[in-house]
């Protein structure tokens, strides 16, 4: 076939339609989750790890704190999910400098696709990641003793405030993810951060019998907001300045950090 013939071949009818923009987000969105199932490890960190953390401070921790591992259980589970789904936000900015790694953002130029489509299907992959991680550990809770007064929706509410929160704090580790060489890399800097983002805070301990000082940082931290909103939400009572402060947060980290991704992403390409 000489190059008339195949030019003829390939122009030949109508071409087809490029994917709408929901249906690139949607895609690459399932993309995101098809690499638990490439990947196995990664269900690790969505399953293992919450279990672990779970059942070692009920049992390690509980009998000291609370007087019995049932009371600190009810105070501690909603704390949990809080930890394992902010922790779990790294993988955002770990997935994205793989790719860019591999050279598939490049493959991703060449498509006729929404351009932005492969952040927010990375993120839209992510958020079911989290909410995956959030059910297993509420289901460990159950087993183990948990009871949430205010019930299903109140489960519901808190979970669904949870990856709001997540959801803006993933902006700054896509970031991270265009900055550093290699996924490792990305993991160690966020973690960084986010360990004393995450026990800083009144997820495992009331800070009442903190330094004053350090009960002003405990105070200040979004993360003890969450846990509160959440604790109010799963059991009941939930303070409303609690939940706005938590909205606002995420609001503000999205707003700063969200632009300066997508920059970085456009220029990337």
């Amino acid at each position: 076939m000489n190059d008339t013939s195949l030019h003829r071949a390939f122009t030949h009818g109508e071409r087809p339609r490029p994917p709408s923009a929901l249906s690139a987000v949607l895609t690459l969105g399932w993309r995101a989750m098809l690499k638990i199932k490439h990947v196995p490890f990664q269900l690790f960190d969505v399953m293992v790890f919450p279990i672990m953390m779970t059942v070692l401070f009920t049992y390690l921790f509980g009998g000291a704190l609370a007087g019995s591992t049932q009371a600190y259980l009810q105070y501690l589970l909603p704390g949990i999910v809080v930890q394992t789904i902010v922790f779990l936000t790294v993988y955002t900015g770990v997935g994205l400098n793989t790719d860019i790694q591999k050279g598939l953002f490049d493959r991703f130029r060449s498509l006729p696709i929404w351009q932005p489509a492969p952040i927010m299907g990375a993120l839209l992959g992510d958020l079911s990641r989290y909410s995956l991680a959030g059910v297993v550990v509420m289901i460990v809770g159950l087993i183990l003793g948990f009871r949430p007064e205010a019930g299903v929706p109140g489960v519901i509410l808190a979970i669904a405030l949870m990856l709001v929160f997540a959801s803006s704090i993933s902006w700054i580790w896509i970031i991270l993810g265009f900055l550093v060489r290699t996924p490792e890399s990305v993991m160690t800097t966020s973690f960084l951060f986010l360990f004393p983002l995450t026990f800083v805070s009144n997820i495992f301990v009331d800070p009442a019998t903190m330094p004053g000082w350090l009960q002003t940082i405990v105070a200040l931290n979004p993360v003890s907001h969450l846990a509160s909103a959440s604790r109010g939400l799963m059991h009941g009572g939930v303070a409303v300045a609690d939940v706005l402060w938590v909205l606002a947060a995420s609001a503000v980290v999205t707003a700063v950090f969200a632009p300066i991704a997508m920059r970085m992403y456009y220029r990337e390409r």
